[in-house]
């Protein structure tokens, strides 16, 4: 047995309540460990090695959690790894990717370039030193004609026009002449078909969104003209040089074969400007009103056929003010305090907005012929704001561009609007609000699907539409719409929506413990019927059935390559050819000399899904339904409500007794309780 020497001498340390003994241990209390003859630590010491242990303890747990993690993916049945099936070469940094039809358009540090998808070759480019395009927005107009329009770093919107393997700029929609006075673009959108544009612009005070018609018929006219005269003008320049030849050779002497100073570049063309149709100002924060009288109010308002957005009101300030106390008075214990109370509220400064096609909500009239496929109205919401507005396209044209515009239609929802989606057709359309709900509107019907909530604490930050398949899926009803959701949190939802009252949520992809398989960005699949590309921050690039849910296959890059900027990735999904456009940068290599980020040369990888198996278990797209709307024109579309309407008496008689039963009943009661009183 060992024994413990003392090197001090003996001293009694004062006892803490802790290491007190209890009486009904006195008698039997000995030593069963050497090791206890030690006292315990005096402070601080004895705090320290609490710390010290807490903080051992929590690294283990967290130790074991990765492992357990680790082992679990090491379980699970890893899915297929896909290399790209061709690449195109891109010098400079390439900051945005656009697919319409055979081309690809990528934005770069230097300007914009055009390749050719078949062949992976570069077929024309637009080049400035110093401008960098950071986002692209395409539009397909046929016979190998395109629309684009850009935003460069500088947020200026250029429109530029793509015809016969040449890019044309139109115009700087935003240009000005004095650099002080110039507004910034900060988005930009193209209607499908390329009949509208409209660019969001911010000014020093406020923010305001511009609606152009674009002549696209007119600008293939000009562009045949041009083409043209270029035609002859290269064959007139050929004949000339021939004969100046043909006089200058001496007699006796060969003649010298001389090249054609035929022009390589092609004759600039001059398109017609788009057309200002709309202006469509911020709203104004509400104030206290300035009318003297209720009358003086009531002659600003309108028709009175749809709701507003509130500014003409008789509410003084200090009846707010007043308000405002008491209900801070009321509810003082459960309001968080802040830290300038007397701030005033700002103006929005960012807005979004969809182009949309004919439908029942947005009525143009019978005296204005809409074409099925050009968009009729738009629908603006500006952050902060619970109201979403929606203004048509078809205005008169004496009508005055600088003077305040009022929405046609405005929609009031109970929080503020986080994001919204409207469908290709424009048959649906999505709203998210703050609180965490999600209204699916049926265009066609001109009243909401369904409304429901996602689970608590998940806030939007996107939405998408996915493409359902005519398939059931364990024996439920087939789904009318599915909403992809992409949480602030990292969360990724599925909902479902079979009917009025028949909505579901599925959690395909729970918040991630390891940031860096924290989702950055979702991308759906047209041509594949519930297929999603799920974009990590490890550079992951996955692909996921929503309907099983499960992950199909990953899609990487070539092992000399990574996937540039993970966190918010460079792609594209080409819905014609099938495929997937992401940009991959080299890899540094540790010794060798770092070179710069705009010398370097950036590569935008291919992913073709029809070379790859794995798309097999994916249905393929369903036609439309006999009963779809959707490719219909409008006649034939009235003429299917009135059917169903006539069709839908039958029940509506069987209802009506028994809502007047429950009417009767109702009064009954009432009566009931008014002889009570």
């Amino acid at each position: 047995m060992p024994v413990y020497i003392r090197k001090h001498p003996l001293e009694i340390p004062p006892p803490s309540e802790k290491d007190w003994i209890k009486k009904d241990e006195e008698e039997n209390f000995f030593l069963q460990d050497p090791d206890q003859i030690f006292d315990s630590l005096p402070q601080p010491f004895r705090m320290i090695n609490k710390l010290v242990t807490l903080v051992f303890e929590q690294a283990w747990e967290i130790i074991e959690k990765k492992e357990a993690l680790r082992e679990a993916q090491t379980l699970k049945v890893q899915p297929k790894l896909y290399l790209p099936t061709a690449e195109f070469q891109v010098m400079g940094r390439a900051n945005c990717l656009a697919a319409s039809g055979q081309h690809v358009f990528v934005g770069l540090s230097t300007g914009l370039v055009v390749f050719s998808m078949p062949n992976c070759k570069r077929v024309c480019a637009w080049e400035s030193a110093r401008l960098e395009i950071c986002a692209i927005r395409t539009s397909n107009l046929g016979n190998e004609t395109h629309l684009l329009v850009t935003v460069d770093e500088m947020g200026l919107a250029r429109l530029f026009y793509f015809y016969k393997d040449s890019l044309l700029l139109i115009k700087v929609l935003n240009e000005v002449e004095e650099i002080s006075k110039r507004n910034t673009c900060v988005e930009a959108e193209l209607s499908q078909r390329g009949d509208y544009a409209g660019i969001l612009l911010q000014g020093n005070t406020e923010a305001w969104l511009e609606i152009y018609r674009l002549p696209k018929d007119s600008w293939l006219k000009e562009t045949d003209h041009a083409q043209a005269a270029a035609v002859v003008s290269s064959f007139r320049e050929r004949r000339f040089s021939q004969a100046s030849t043909k006089s200058l050779e001496l007699p006796g002497e060969g003649s010298a074969e001389t090249e054609s100073p035929m022009s390589a570049n092609r004759v600039e063309t001059k398109l017609s400007p788009p057309v200002l149709l709309l202006k469509v100002r911020s709203p104004k924060p509400l104030t206290g009103s300035t009318f003297k009288s209720p009358l003086e109010a009531l002659m600003k308002i309108d028709d009175g056929s749809v709701i507003g957005l509130g500014q003409n009101h008789v509410i003084k300030d200090y009846q707010w003010e007043q308000q405002d106390a008491i209900f801070r008075s009321t509810f003082q214990k459960h309001l968080e305090r802040e830290s300038e109370p007397d701030s005033k509220e700002e103006k929005p400064s960012h807005a979004v907005f969809h182009f949309l096609l004919p439908g029942r909500i947005l009525q143009i009239g019978p005296e204005i012929k809409a074409q099925p496929d050009v968009p009729t109205g738009i629908t603006v919401h500006w952050n902060g704001s619970h109201n979403l507005c929606l203004y048509l396209l078809t205005r008169p044209s004496k009508e005055k561009m600088d003077a305040e515009l009022k929405p046609d239609t405005v929609w009031p929802c109970a929080a503020p609007i986080t994001c919204s989606a409207v469908t290709s057709c424009s048959s649906y359309m999505a709203l998210a609000c703050e609180d965490g709900t999600i209204t699916v509107w049926d265009r066609s019907l001109g009243f909401p699907l369904a409304v429901t909530a996602l689970p608590e604490g998940c806030l939007s930050r996107t939405i998408h539409f996915l493409q359902t398949s005519t398939a059931p899926t364990d024996q439920l009803p087939r789904p009318k719409v599915q909403l992809l959701v992409l949480c602030t949190d990292g969360s990724l939802h599925l909902v479902i929506i079979s009917g009025p009252r028949e909505s579901r949520t599925v959690l395909l992809a729970d918040r991630s413990e390891d940031p860096d398989q924290t989702i950055s960005a979702v991308a759906p699949i047209p041509a594949l019927p519930g297929a999603v590309l799920v974009f990590s921050w490890d550079g992951t690039v996955c692909l996921t059935d929503t309907a099983a849910p499960r992950p199909v296959c990953h899609f990487i890059t070539p092992p000399s390559h990574t996937v540039a900027s993970p966190w918010q990735p460079v792609f594209t999904v080409d819905t014609t050819n099938h495929g997937l456009l992401l940009r991959g940068d080299e890899q540094q290599q540790q010794a060798g000399p770092r070179t710069q980020t705009k010398d370097k040369q950036s590569s935008i990888f291919l992913f073709n899904f029809d070379s790859y198996l794995s798309m097999e278990v994916f249905p393929a797209v369903p036609e439309p339904p006999p009963e779809s709307l959707q490719h219909l024109p409008w006649v034939e579309r009235c003429d299917i409500f009135f059917r169903d309407r006539l069709q839908r008496l039958s029940g509506l008689s069987q209802q009506v007794p028994k809502c007047w039963s429950q009417l009767r009943k109702h009064a009954a009661a009432l009566q009931r309780e008014s002889r009570k009183k």
